[in-house]
């Protein structure tokens, strides 16, 4: 179904994340996958989703077929791409522009050729038959009641090698019908002043409405789609998460925000910006690709503060280091604590852990200390905040959380003469008064040990049942004697409802993973309300 929008028609948000985002090496959507990213473009507000070429794979068919039926959408309308009818054909019987129609999609983008060298060498056709083709297309689609799009491909290295051939490609769409003629950075070679100039005189010289289509080669697809925007572009085409061929495209989220919070722009419905960080992560999930923690606006990091000179400034206003409210993208505020952290980073933290630390200068300045002695030894608790956590409360109640005593543990890997390995673990402990000796095995030693400790003590505390090691990093540090090194473990765990980093340090792999175990176990039954033991 197609959307009717909230928005004018003043300014687009195209999205092509599920054709040209798809191109990103290490994607492959299904049409289940692609159903699922429109749905979140959808519900995020962009106006135009891109969602492939019909006719060029079955996938892409399917995927128009089955969006008109599943998806009621809301905001976007949805968009077919396609090329420009073949050279000595007619548009009526091109049997690729007849599959565009085929589609149902209300809006059609084609791509054509605006590079004099790519129309001579790749299409293998004179000048002036490349402008028919693009005329012929544009009418005929028209005609048929679609809404056109044209995406000049390279149109900026055309302009540099021939700039009027490259205008008269963007004048021959615009009069055929074509309601915005993208400029595209097929190469993403160009930079920001470039861009800015090229745009601003082909549209005084052409007087077509332009759109910007912005490769991210030279880091710049952002800061070029914006610049493109200055210049009086009215239409931009990003991909989610900057997805695309060879380093991606320009990256819908950043763009969006600085069209909103920066330009005064409404280019989203009301309510919609709040839910780009979740839009972000949903979409990277169904794509399989982990978050980018340092994304601007959505990442984890965007607005992580590690200085101690940045916690004392946030303490008294949070502007003073944030260019938005984070809130503003649907992100939070988030204090990192290690070696560079200060007393105004330890209140920040635990405020923010919800710990009331009273105002006690002297139990600050001890959890202060406490953590650069950690960090001196390998710890590092900006990626461990349940680990810190219990440090802070350790300190705060004058003695650890406990729940269990450990009284020792082992863990054995055997060679067998086969060739095979067998890993088990031992683990005595007391828990609610209660000597308590267990073993299992598992696929490695780290894993006998989390076995074993669920073993131990499932049946005192069933909640540990939800429990699931979800990862496990390893890294060694620097050696301090001769060959002798430290090793740090940070293990990532869930209970179906959130998820919690722990850390552990020891000259060993097999130790450090303990006691990140330990932490892991620990926090996880303070999460769940269990009441420590006495």
């Amino acid at each position: 179904m197609t959307a009717t929008s909230e928005l004018d028609d003043s300014f687009h948000v195209f999205d092509t994340t599920l054709r040209d985002g798809a191109q990103r090496e290490g994607i492959n959507l299904t049409v289940a996958d692609k159903l699922a990213i429109a749905r979140h473009l959808d519900e995020f507000g962009v106006g135009f989703i891109e969602g492939g070429w019909p006719g060029a794979n079955p996938r892409d068919t399917e995927f128009f077929a089955r969006a008109q039926q599943e998806i009621d959408f809301r905001h976007a309308q949805l968009v077919a791409f396609g090329s420009t009818r073949r050279a000595g054909a007619k548009a009526s019987e091109d049997p690729q522009v007849k599959a565009l129609l085929e589609s149902g999609a209300p809006v059609i983008t084609l791509v054509a050729k605006s590079h004099d060298r790519h129309v001579e060498l790749a299409l293998r056709t004179t000048l002036d038959e490349n402008l028919a083709m693009i005329q012929d297309t544009v009418a005929y689609l028209c005609s048929q009641g679609r809404r056109v799009f044209v995406d000049c491909e390279h149109f900026f290295d055309g302009y540099r090698a021939n700039p009027e051939y490259a205008k008269s490609v963007v004048r021959t769409a615009s009069q055929a019908g074509a309601d915005v003629v993208i400029l595209c950075d097929t190469n993403g070679g160009m930079l920001p002043a470039q861009v800015q100039a090229v745009v601003a005189t082909v549209l005084v010289d052409t007087g077509a409405r332009l759109g910007i289509h912005a490769q991210d080669d030279t880091g710049c697809a952002v800061a070029n789609t914006l610049a493109a925007v200055d210049a009086g572009a009215t239409h931009v085409q990003c991909t989610a998460n900057g997805y695309g061929e060879r380093v991606g495209n320009a990256n819908l989220f950043p763009v969006v925000a600085a069209l909103e919070l920066k330009y005064g722009k409404k280019v989203l419905p009301d309510g919609r910006l709040r839910e780009m960080t979740r839009i972000s992560h949903a979409i990277a999930e169904v794509v399989n690709l982990t978050p980018s923690t340092h994304q601007p606006y959505v990442g984890v990091s965007a607005f992580a503060h590690k200085a101690g000179l940045h916690a004392s400034a946030i303490k008294v206003d949070p502007d003073l280091y944030q260019h938005i409210d984070p809130e503003r993208v649907g992100n939070t505020m988030r204090m990192l604590v290690s070696d560079m952290a200060g007393r105004a980073s330890i209140e920040l933290k635990g405020k923010e852990l919800g710990i009331d630390l009273g105002g006690d200068r002297e139990l600050v300045g001890r959890v202060v200390e406490r953590v650069k002695e950690r960090e001196l030894k390998g710890y590092t608790y900006e990626a461990a905040d349940a680990s810190f956590e219990l440090l802070l409360r350790a300190e705060v109640e004058g003695k650890p959380l406990k729940y269990f005593d450990v009284e020792s543990w082992r863990a054995i890997v055997e060679d067998r003469p086969d060739g095979t390995h067998a890993n088990e673990a031992t683990v005595k402990l007391f828990a609610k008064g209660e000597r308590i000796v267990a073993t299992a095995e598992g696929n490695g030693p780290v894993n006998a040990l989390d076995r074993a400790l669920r073993v131990a003590l499932e049946k005192i505390y069933p909640q540990l049942a939800q429990l699931d090691l979800v990862d496990y990093k390893v890294r060694i540090l620097e050696g301090v004697h001769g060959t002798q090194s430290t090793t740090r473990v940070l293990i990532s765990t869930s209970d179906g409802s959130g998820e919690w980093s722990t850390v552990g340090v020891a000259e060993n792999v097999i130790a450090a993973s303990w006691q990140a175990l330990e932490d892991a176990y620990t926090y996880g039954l303070l999460r769940a309300g269990v009441e420590p033991a006495e």
